[in-house]
């Protein structure tokens, strides 16, 4: 590990015109690449005390044994530089995108006497024209199997239609209608190309022009009763038709643009393209990328569209910078950024976030496809067993274990404001979580916000209950003077479930992980010591820098970013910070929708809702005779007469407000709420 400060540039050395620069290790390695509007203050910053780099940063200077620069003219050639060296050196500190797969475009070679449409994938080639990326290969064919009705292009190889010529005998294709056969010149080169030319036009979304001409041909040939060509036409817009609904309208016809969403974490990040031309969606692309840097999401935006537009060939670029380019966060500086990619069109590039409309609610879309590829991307990596074993063993060995933790606990307290405390339990085995185990807990021992506190008593309950239930089955005898005084007991059923099985609190983790720092991991250890339980490894995860804190110890465990036992932490933590919230959630929705009727004895929810519905309100109920009652299905004389007893104990509730229009609502309905479980699992009392 180096000292940066033996590297460090003079002071004044450094210019303060805007550059790119280079940290290399040891080797002469570029491991990062940089730029900056001025070198001076942004260098100046990485050679501070590492304690206030963030962890990423400080990994990297201390990796690297030199920094030097080069000095361009303005903030866009240091951009266009930039991007150059990431390709060019492929530095490992740097975020790099990678496709999560190859995908398929549909082209057409204009660069070739006898253009040809093909399903081509990998880097573009000059003179070629592209419309996609398409998810599958097969949604390209399609398309064009109902395109070729209309625009015979060829779609053959070299091999084959230099063999069709030298027999003088088209394909099949040609004898059925679907290739204009200039092999055997049944048109010729240019009425071929003009075929091309339009096929390209509508692929690229000037449709409208071209359905109305099919159409007066079409009403034409129906006026001179040339019914066959007619109806040849009629098939040809239907064809074209089905082919335009594969590609759903969803936004004004001359809308050209890419919309750009982002999903991330702490250690990777997922991004989505749509490609709208004409105003529909023309292609989707994703890439997924580790964190090794720090960046934010502006950051993780520029990024992605230097990797989107810098890789195109230089007489491509019109055709792949649309006129908008939509994104959740703008880079900082945006002006470089914008002058780059108007500057790739050839005329002004609009980058900006949709703040409302059409355009808003298809950037939620692609945000939706951007969180649901980051999930399939851990969902693929927690599946590998190799990576799930390889994880495990850097977890045992970073906090020196001695086997690997097949069993992983973990706990999260959550709150709103004091309000609501409760706790959550989730239970990894071999790496994939086990969500029949999972339990919630309420926070009984106090009131207020505590975490501390409230991590103390949830550890005290979870393990108290595996003392007990190992005692009833005879493991271990607990003494009565080792359980702790005042404790009342969690175990019920006798320890064992409906079908006669132990309860799951019967088998103890190999490693108890708590969401946070020191504090909470001391008071998780000192719950253990109260029960003189001595077999269960723990450690913490604090949020802000992914740290893993060990009891007793000053300092923490720092795994590398990119390691697989940092990844599998990361989960277990996240999954029961999803856990508790959601339960906690649920619990004050619970609390905030209950009214006067949920008490009465014997009232489900079904009935209330009669009740409700039946008088419209609360005050009209209240105001009800027994009898009245008595009337609503399902209300027996006894029900009615508990109902109207304890409404008119209570004192009526103060009238509701409209807070917009200041208006008082004195009719309004109670509300009932139906929440749905949010897991499998049983609250622990």
């Amino acid at each position: 590990m180096a000292d940066p400060s033996t590297y460090r540039p003079a002071p004044g050395a450094i210019p303060t015109s805007p550059g790119v620069y280079r940290f290399r290790d040891a080797h002469g390695r570029v491991i990062y690449v940089g730029k900056a509007k001025s070198l001076r203050p942004r260098l100046s910053s990485y050679f501070q005390d590492l304690a206030g780099l963030h962890p990423r940063t400080a990994t990297m200077v201390t990796t690297a044994a030199s920094v030097e620069w080069t000095v361009v003219a303005t903030e866009v050639e240091a951009l266009q530089l930039e991007y150059s060296w990431i390709k060019e050196f492929d530095p490992r500190f740097n975020v790099k995108y990678r496709d999560d797969k190859s995908y398929p475009e549909l082209a057409v070679t204009l660069n070739e006497e006898y253009p040809r449409v093909q399903v081509m994938r990998g880097a573009h080639k000059k003179g070629v024209r592209y419309f996609g990326p398409y998810g599958h290969a097969w949604a390209i064919r399609e398309t064009v199997d109902l395109l070729l009705r209309v625009f015979p292009v060829r779609t053959c190889s070299n091999g084959v239609f230099k063999r069709a010529r030298q027999v003088g005998r088209p394909c099949l294709l040609g004898y059925i209608g679907k290739c204009a056969a200039p092999c055997v010149g049944k048109v010729s080169a240019d009425e071929h190309r003009e075929l091309a030319e339009d096929f390209c036009d509508f692929m690229a979304g000037r449709t409208g022009n071209y359905l109305r001409r099919l159409e007066d041909q079409m009403q034409e040939a129906a006026a001179e009763m040339e019914y066959e060509k007619a109806a040849r036409l009629r098939d040809d817009i239907g064809a074209l038709k089905r082919a335009m609904e594969k590609n759903a309208i969803v936004l004004a016809d001359a809308t050209d643009a890419d919309l750009l969403a982002v999903a991330e974490d702490e250690l990777e990040a997922a991004v989505q393209i749509f490609h709208v031309r004409g105003g529909r969606v023309r292609g989707q692309r994703g890439w997924v990328t580790d964190k090794v840097e720090d960046v934010d999401t502006a950051g993780l935006v520029e990024h992605a569209l230097q990797q989107l537009y810098g890789g195109a060939a230089s007489d491509e670029r019109n055709e792949s910078v649309p006129r908008e380019v939509l994104v959740p966060a703008l880079p900082e500086p945006l002006a470089p950024v914008r002058e780059w990619l108007s500057g790739l069109r050839g005329s002004q590039v609009d980058l900006r976030i949709p703040q409302r409309g059409d355009k808003k609610d298809l950037m939620a879309t692609v945000q939706r496809n951007a969180q649901q590829a980051l999930a399939l991307h851990k969902t693929k990596r927690a599946s590998d067993l190799t990576t799930r074993s390889r994880a495990l063993q850097e977890i045992a060995d970073a906090l020196e274990l001695d086997s690997v933790p097949l069993r992983i606990e973990c706990y999260d307290i959550s709150h709103l404001q004091g309000e609501d405390v409760v706790a959550s339990m989730v239970v990894f085995e071999d790496g994939l979580a086990r969500k029949s185990e999972y339990r919630r807990f309420q926070i009984k021992g106090f009131e207020g916000q505590d975490d501390v506190r409230s991590m103390h008593e949830v550890i005290s309950r979870r393990f108290r209950r595996y003392l007990q239930e190992r005692e009833q089955t005879g493991e271990w005898a607990v003494p009565e003077e080792d359980e702790p005084a005042g404790a009342e007991s969690d175990l019920a059923a006798g320890g064992r479930d409906e079908e006669g099985r132990p309860k799951r609190f019967a088998y103890p983790p190999q490693l108890l992980v708590v969401d946070g720092g020191q504090p909470q991991v001391a008071a998780a250890k000192r719950a253990l010591e109260e029960l003189g339980i001595d077999d269960v490894a723990l450690c913490g995860l604090a949020k802000r820098l992914e740290e893993v804190w060990l009891p007793g110890e000053d300092d923490p465990v720092v795994l590398p970013r990119s390691s697989e036992g940092l990844y599998l932490l990361q989960r277990v933590r996240d999954e029961a910070h999803r856990f508790a919230i959601s339960y906690q959630r649920n619990k004050r929705s619970k609390r905030l929708t209950a009214g006067e009727l949920d008490s009465v004895p014997g009232l489900g929810e079904t009935r209330r809702r009669a009740l409700l519905k039946h008088f419209g309100s609360l005050k009209k109920l209240r105001a009800a005779t027994v009898d009245e009652i008595c009337a609503v299905p399902g209300i027996g004389r006894r029900t009615a007469e508990t109902v109207a007893a304890a409404l008119s104990s209570r004192t009526p509730a103060a009238p509701a407000v409209n807070t917009a229009t200041g208006e008082i609502i004195e009719d309004g309905a109670e509300p009932v709420a139906a929440v749905p479980q949010t897991a499998p699992s049983q609250e622990t009392p």
